[in-house]
């Protein structure tokens, strides 16, 4: 008879989980020195997205994907780059209310999706029928290229706001650079847009279906 170990159930110990810590403890210090040290900050805030390939890694080599995983990929993933941008809302007052907007339409989107995602009983947030976000979540090239294009617009911006670097033509030289990445973190914002849609379309769907049945049921 063969000796088998009891699998292991203990969620919060979870390798990803684990990884996921220290996401979160690496973001707190790019938040804590984003008005004073830039390069603390940025390299704080870099090491803890690049451990975001890391935590998916080990939740598949190990077998411990969990919806709490899930949900705090998302969590810091959000939480991080809100904090990038309320620090930018401070470099680049007369950008405010962009940036605002930027913010409510990331949190809302990937709230109210990853929401849908649990009414619907779908195994993943990373399934949908919409042929974009299926695009999105499943051709890891493009959802890379557009998560890092969007990173690295606002974190450029965050550059430019301590290195402008020299004025070429009356414009600043590290300017160009959260120029064209802007293109991406605008698809990315619209791409936002379909998951909120989607995503409430999802919830009143269930809406819809909790009210048929509770109809069915009195009658």
């Amino acid at each position: 008879m063969e000796n088998s170990s009891p699998p292991n159930n203990n969620v919060w110990l979870f390798y990803p989980n684990l990884i996921g810590y220290g996401r979160i403890v690496f973001a707190i210090v790019a938040m804590f020195y984003m008005s004073t040290a830039p390069g603390t900050a940025m390299f704080s805030y870099a090491l803890s997205a690049a451990l975001d390939a890391f935590d998916g890694w080990a939740a598949r080599t190990y077998n411990q994907s969990s919806r709490f995983g899930a949900m705090l990929d998302q969590l810091t993933d959000r939480c991080a780059l809100l904090a990038l941008v309320m620090a930018l809302c401070k470099f680049y007052p007369d950008w405010l209310f962009m940036l605002q907007l930027s913010a409510v339409i990331d949190i809302a989107s990937h709230w109210l999706h990853l929401h849908a995602t649990d009414l619907s009983g779908a195994s993943s947030h990373k399934q949908s029928s919409n042929w974009l976000l299926n695009l999105y979540y499943t051709d890891r090239t493009f959802l890379g290229f557009m998560c890092g294009g969007n990173e690295a617009f606002y974190i450029l911006l965050y550059i430019r706001a301590f290195w402008a670097g020299p004025l070429i033509f009356n414009f600043h030289f590290m300017s160009i650079f959260p120029f064209i990445a802007f293109p991406i973190a605008f698809v990315k914002s619209g791409i936002s847009l379909v998951h909120l849609y989607t995503a409430a379309e999802m919830v009143v769907a269930h809406d819809v279906k909790l009210r048929v049945e509770a109809a069915q049921k009195n009658q």
